[in-house]
């Protein structure tokens, strides 16, 4: 009886937005006609269109992990228990975390690609003429890949510093790890009188062939997290097949005593499940 109200209520909810579409869509095609004068969209329009556009972008990159109440708000509603709505909740910390970490290792990424980019940047201004110094700003113009250390690189270079010194304390953020090879480079031919510009290739087709076989790895890897991706759906493809052979299964997890101890002891063998696997593939990944 739960679900057949819910499903009322789903059905009753898409109408009502079906409805106020196709009221809309007439008002819509005459404020078109208001506010496009010749083909062009009116200025003031425009910026707070690419305004909204800007916001709703930067809402969905920062705020996605809130996604989880209204899903958990859609099971309580079916499952007519509050105990989806608490879960939800309790599942937003965590999303977070998990969209902060890979949100740093895609950050990571780009830093190391820009550090690529880098080498072969100064490569080319010091095979134009260029000295270090000037060679390394203009390779830093307006890259931006190294944040908060690229002012200190920036002022060793432009005042006669210690380059090598600023580029090491740079290399120290993540994803700038091929930046003490720079300063090694720098510094040998500074001490030694190696050319930079040699060095720098060599340790630009390093990191280049470093970064493939990251990437190769992780191509390999990919199968064995779709693996775990799939072992994390499979309990809510269990619950979909209960729920169309009739068995009603939220309302057994949620308001039976054995369907709750069903439901804890099956979530923590779950996240255990999940953990182990995610740990097996990242040191396949650390190795």
């Amino acid at each position: 009886m739960g679900l057949s109200a819910g499903a009322s209520c789903a059905v009753a909810l898409c109408a009502g937005a079906a409805a106020w579409l196709a009221a809309a869509q007439d008002h819509g095609r005459r404020r078109a006609r208001v506010l496009f004068v010749d083909g062009a969209v009116r200025p003031s329009l425009r910026a707070r269109s690419e305004q909204a556009g800007v916001w709703l972008r930067k809402w969905s990159g920062e705020r996605r992990e809130w996604l989880c109440v209204p899903v958990a708000l859609l099971v309580a509603v079916l499952g007519e228990s509050v105990l989806p709505l608490l879960a939800g909740a309790a599942a937003v910390p965590l999303v977070r975390r998990w969209l902060c970490g890979r949100a740093l290792g895609k950050e990571r990424e780009r830093r190391a690609a820009g550090v690529v980019a880098l080498c072969g940047a100064v490569v080319g201004e010091l095979r134009a003429g260029h000295e270090p110094g000037q060679a390394l700003l203009v390779a830093l113009r307006g890259t931006g890949v190294m944040g908060a250390a690229e002012a200190g690189v920036i002022a060793a270079a432009r005042f006669g510093g210690d380059v090598p010194g600023a580029l090491t304390q740079a290399a120290r953020e993540p994803g700038l790890d091929g930046l003490a090879g720079v300063a090694a480079c720098w510094r040998v031919a500074v001490d030694g009188g190696a050319g930079l510009a040699a060095g720098l290739d060599r340790l630009e087709g390093a990191l280049r062939a470093e970064r493939r076989r990251r990437e190769e790895l992780r191509a390999q890897l990919a199968g064995a997290w779709s693996t775990v991706a799939v072992l994390a759906l499979l309990p809510v493809l269990g619950l979909g097949l209960g729920a169309a052979l009739g068995a009603d299964p939220l309302r057994v997890l949620l308001h039976t005593p054995a369907g709750l101890t069903c439901l804890v002891t099956g979530g923590l063998l779950e996240a255990a499940g999940l953990c182990w696997a995610a740990r097996i593939v990242r040191a396949g990944e650390a190795a």
